[in-house]
């Protein structure tokens, strides 16, 4: 058994991560979605305390958080001793944010004795990396578009709003909210015409300023790519090396069917 557990949502990367690390505890929890195959350990997240208390048990030292997860329901029944404890920081934390959250899970598994990892750190090769991944170098017109969007993501990242922005003619056709980047690539693709400057757009995927990569990192997929082309729009450009591309073969394949580019930048 690895010291390595993989704390599951859903989505493909807790399965790319548990593929690398197959001898990796599988943790899922109640209520999550999760498309893991067996062995699983489930927890809820009402029961923190059992969760450590079973990682330690097995020898994890090393967790990494993966997938998606909404935010969780608690039934204050179900809660124990430790979450009782926690509970009034949960509670602030939730006023905040996401990243609020996210800063609260990475400092708990810390005080606990653990080491939290970066889904990029079990697997480096599924950042993007610098240049043109895919499809026709960006036009400087598209380069533009994808600096003012870029621009858009630095100045929203201190409100903890989203990682993507859209940006077709200079103008902003829409930044990406809780509902996540498919959301945001459907509500783009609704704008009238007569709203828009013409055809094409760019979709740039960046962290917000200070994020910790090592949860939440900003994501692409084929399905991404689908929505994107879907929209109208010509491209995608990513922060290099902090956004992670998904089932690269199929996130690849797409990018050639569809004709978009993708680039990654130093942003």
């Amino acid at each position: 058994m690895s010291d390595l557990a993989i704390l599951s949502g859903a989505g493909a990367l807790p399965v790319m991560l548990a593929e690398a690390e197959p001898q990796a505890v599988r943790v899922v929890f109640n209520g999550v979605d999760h498309a893991m195959s067996a062995p699983l350990t489930e927890h809820r997240f009402e029961k923190l305390g059992s969760l450590f208390e079973d990682l330690k048990a097995r020898g994890v030292t090393r967790v990494v958080l993966a997938g998606a997860m909404a935010r969780p329901a608690l039934d204050p029944a179900q809660l124990d001793p430790f979450m009782m404890q926690l509970a009034p920081r949960l509670m602030a934390a939730m006023q905040g944010g996401d990243d609020a959250i996210l800063r609260l899970i990475i400092a708990v598994f810390e005080e606990q004795g653990f080491t939290v990892i970066g889904a990029h750190e079990v697997l480096p090769q599924i950042t993007a990396e610098e240049g043109v991944i895919a499809g026709p170098p960006p036009s400087d017109a598209q380069l533009a578009d994808a600096s003012r969007a870029t621009d858009i993501l630095l100045a929203l990242s201190p409100l903890d709003v989203g990682q993507g922005a859209v940006v077709a003619g200079g103008l902003c056709l829409g930044i990406e909210t809780l509902q996540g980047t498919d959301a945001l690539l459907r509500f783009v693709g609704e704008t009238p015409a007569h709203l828009r400057r013409g055809k094409g757009g760019v979709l740039v995927k960046a962290p917000k300023r200070g994020q910790d990569l090592r949860v939440d990192m900003p994501a692409i997929g084929p399905n991404t790519v689908q929505n994107a082309a879907a929209a109208g729009l010509e491209g995608i450009v990513v922060s290099a090396g902090k956004v992670l591309v998904l089932n690269r073969a199929a996130t690849l394949a797409a990018l050639e069917e569809t004709g978009l580019f993708l680039m990654a930048r130093v942003l």
